[in-house]
C-alpha cells in the first residue's frame, strides 16, 4: 500500500471548557482524498509546533468560530468583531511560519485563509454586513453544505483549473469576515458579486498555497470543485514525499 501523506490540521478550542475540537468533515475529506489527517493541538510552545510540523507533509488550516485578533494587523476592534481566541491565532501563525520554512503545501479554509493572509502581513474586513456596500448574504445557515452563491474566477488561476474552466461555479458560505488588504506574495483568484475575495493563491510557482473562503470540507462529496481542492492538495503533499525519498 502506498504511503499516505500526513496532513496536519490545527484544532479549535472550546474556550469555557478548554477542550480541543474539530469538525469531522475535515478529516473525512482529507482521508477520502488519499491523506492521513493528524490533529495539531493548540499550543504557544514553539518547540512543540516545530517538532510536529517536522513530521508532516502538509498543513490544513480549518475554519473557526472565532475571529483573528485585529491587533495582529494593526486595527482597532470593530463592534461586530466575534470572539477572539489568542491560542488559536498563535498556533496557526506558528504552524504557518514553520510550514513555510519547510515549503510544505498549505490549504487554508475560511478562518484558515484569513489567518494565512494576516500571517503574510495582510488585513481583514472585520464584519461584511456593516463594512461591505450592497453585501450579499455570506452566512447561509442550514443546510451548511448547500452551494448558495456564485463566484467570479480569475483566468489562469488554480481555482479555474480545479473548476475545469467552468464559469458557473457556486459555493457555500459561512463567514462574516473577509480578506481586505492582500498579504505578501498572495493574490486574489475569485470573488463574489459584492467584491468579497473568495480565494487566494501564492504568486510564486514553487509554492503550493491555496486559501478558500468557503467550506469545501462540507461539500466535497457532492461538489466537484470542492472535491478537486482536496485531491489537488493531497497530491501536492504526495509530491513532497516523493521528493524526500
Amino acid at each position: 500500500m502506498a504511503k499516505r501523506p500526513l496532513i496536519g490540521i490545527t484544532m479549535r478550542l472550546e474556550h469555557h471548557t478548554r477542550r480541543f475540537y474539530l469538525g469531522r468533515d475535515y478529516c473525512e475529506a482529507v482521508y477520502a482524498a488519499g491523506g492521513s489527517p493528524i490533529h495539531i493541538p493548540l499550543t504557544t510552545d514553539r518547540e512543540q509546533i516545530d517538532d510536529i510540523v517536522s513530521r508532516i507533509d502538509g498543513v490544513l488550516l480549518p475554519g473557526c468560530d472565532s475571529d483573528p485578533d485585529p491587533a495582529l494587523y494593526g486595527d482597532e476592534p470593530h463592534p461586530m468583531l466575534g470572539m477572539v481566541i489568542p491560542e488559536k491565532d498563535a498556533t496557526d501563525l506558528a504552524v504557518i511560519d514553520e510550514a513555510e520554512k519547510r515549503n510544505l503545501p498549505i490549504l487554508g479554509i475560511c478562518f484558515g485563509m484569513q489567518i494565512l493572509n494576516v500571517a503574510r502581513g495582510g488585513s481583514l474586513i472585520q464584519d461584511i454586513p456593516s463594512q461591505v456596500e450592497n453585501a450579499i448574504n455570506h452566512q447561509q445557515g442550514i443546510p451548511r453544505e448547500r452551494n448558495s452563491h456564485s463566484i467570479r474566477i480569475e483566468s489562469g488561476s488554480l481555482i479555474e483549473e480545479l473548476a475545469n474552466s467552468k464559469t458557473d461555479v457556486t459555493v457555500n458560505s459561512h463567514h462574516h469576515q473577509a480578506v481586505k488588504v492582500m498579504g505578501e506574495s498572495l493574490y486574489a483568484t475569485s470573488w463574489t458579486s459584492d467584491g468579497v475575495i473568495e480565494s487566494v493563491e501564492d504568486k510564486r510557482p514553487d509554492k503550493n498555497v491555496l486559501g478558500v473562503q468557503w467550506h469545501p470540507e462540507l461539500s466535497w462529496e457532492s461538489d466537484p470543485v470542492s472535491r478537486a481542492i482536496f485531491m489537488r492538495f493531497v497530491e501536492t503533499c504526495n509530491v513532497k514525499i516523493q521528493a524526500a525519498q
